[in-house]
C-alpha cells in the first residue's frame, strides 16, 4: 500500500538526517514540533495529506509550520512583561524626598546658601527682608574676596550685640536643608572696600581713599549719606587675612568703622567669611545680580600701574648714573 511505502517498512522510523531536531525548534508549551499554536495536531496519516506528495519524513522542515514556532516564541514573552509591575509613587516618593534632601545639604554646604537680611545697614542695595544667594563654592578652591564684593560673614565677636531669635521646628528643619537661612546663626553682610595690605582712609567730608586713590561710592552709596561724615577713620593699613567692610548705608551701619578698639582694628578676619553674595533672589521684583560696581575695577587697574610707576623711577635713576659713569671711560 501507499502508506506502507511512505511510512517505511517493518514499522521502523525513517532514518534521520544529523542536525534535523536542532532545526525543529520546539513552540510553546502544548505544541509539538513542526505544529502552529491554535491549530490541531496532525495524526496519523497527516503526511499523505500534505500537499505535492510531500512526506514528514527526513529532511530539513523548511515549510510554513517553521515559522510558527517563532511566532510562538514571541508570544511566550507576554506572561513575562506582563509579570514585573511597576513600583507604586507612594513607595518612591520616600526615595525622591531622601535624594532631595541630599542634593540640598550638598548644595548649602558647597555651593550656595540663602541669606535673609535683617536690617537696613546694606540699603538701598538690600532692603529688609531681601534674601540673597551666598557663593560657597569658591572658597574651596582658594579664592579670598575682593574689593566691592558683598560678603556674608560670621560675627567676628561683639559686632552683634542682641541675640538670635529662637527658631521653631520647621524652621529649623527648613534652615538645616539650606531652603531658609540659619536663624540660630550671628551673620552679617557688608561690602568689602579693602583687602590685606592696603591702606584706607577716610577724612570727615571727603572721600574713602584705598592706598591714595579716592573711591567713587555714588552708584550704590545710601542717597543723602556721606562717605565717612559720622566716623572718620585711618590712614590704617588692613592686616593680613583680613578685610575692612563698610555698609551701603553709611549712617546706618555698624561695621568696621566702630569696632576700630578691637583686635583687629576693626578688620574682619578672612576666614570668617561664609561667601559672596551673587545673587538677590527674593522678591522676584527685585531679583538680580550683586556684581562689584565699576569703581573698583577702575581702583584694582590704577593700583598696579602705580606701583609699576614707583618701582620704575629708581630703575631709570640707577641706569642714568651707569651711563654717567661709564661715557667719559668709552671716550678715552
Amino acid at each position: 500500500m501507499a502508506v506502507g511505502a511512505r511510512s517505511g517498512s517493518g514499522g521502523e522510523e525513517p532514518e534521520r538526517r544529523p542536525g534535523q531536531d536542532d532545526e525543529r525548534v520546539a513552540g510553546p508549551v502544548g505544541e509539538r514540533p513542526g505544529e502552529r499554536a491554535g491549530e490541531p495536531a496532525a495524526g496519523p496519516g497527516a503526511a499523505e495529506a500534505a500537499p505535492g506528495g510531500g512526506s514528514a519524513g527526513p529532511g530539513p522542515h523548511t515549510g510554513g509550520d517553521g515559522g510558527g514556532d517563532d511566532g510562538g516564541g514571541a508570544d511566550g514573552d507576554g506572561p513575562r512583561r506582563g509579570g514585573s509591575k511597576q513600583r507604586s509613587f507612594w513607595k518612591e516618593l520616600p526615595l525622591l524626598i531622601a535624594i532631595a534632601l541630599v542634593l540640598a545639604l550638598v548644595i548649602k554646604t558647597f555651593l550656595l546658601q540663602a541669606f535673609s537680611i535683617p536690617s537696613d545697614s546694606m540699603q538701598n542695595t538690600l532692603q529688609r527682608g531681601d534674601r540673597v544667594l551666598v557663593d560657597k563654592l569658591t572658597p574651596w578652591f582658594g579664592a579670598e574676596p575682593e574689593r566691592g564684593e558683598v560678603v556674608v560673614f560670621n560675627d567676628p565677636g561683639g559686632w552683634l550685640d542682641f541675640p538670635p531669635p529662637e527658631p521653631n521646628a520647621f524652621q529649623q528643619a527648613l534652615s538645616w536643608v539650606g531652603l531658609m537661612p540659619s536663624a540660630d546663626q550671628q551673620n552679617l553682610i557688608k561690602r568689602v572696600v579693602g583687602v590685606a595690605g592696603d591702606t584706607v582712609e577716610c577724612r570727615r567730608g571727603g572721600q574713602v581713599t584705598v592706598n591714595g586713590e579716592p573711591l567713587d561710592e555714588s552708584s550704590y552709596l545710601y542717597p543723602g549719606n556721606t562717605p565717612c561724615g559720622d566716623r572718620p577713620f585711618g590712614p590704617l593699613e588692613v592686616p593680613d587675612d583680613h578685610l575692612w567692610v563698610l555698609g551701603d548705608h553709611r549712617q546706618n551701619s555698624q561695621d568696621s568703622r566702630y569696632h576700630m578698639d578691637g583686635p583687629a582694628g576693626g578688620a574682619v578676619p578672612v576666614d570668617d567669611v561664609v561667601g559672596r553674595a551673587v545673587v538677590r533672589a527674593w522678591p522676584v521684583d527685585r531679583w538680580g545680580a550683586l556684581s562689584v560696581p565699576d569703581a573698583y575695577d577702575e581702583l584694582s587697574a590704577a593700583a598696579p600701574a602705580a606701583l609699576g610707576l614707583v618701582g620704575a623711577v629708581p630703575l631709570v635713576l640707577w641706569r642714568r648714573r651707569l651711563r654717567a659713569a661709564t661715557e667719559p671711560a668709552t671716550r678715552g
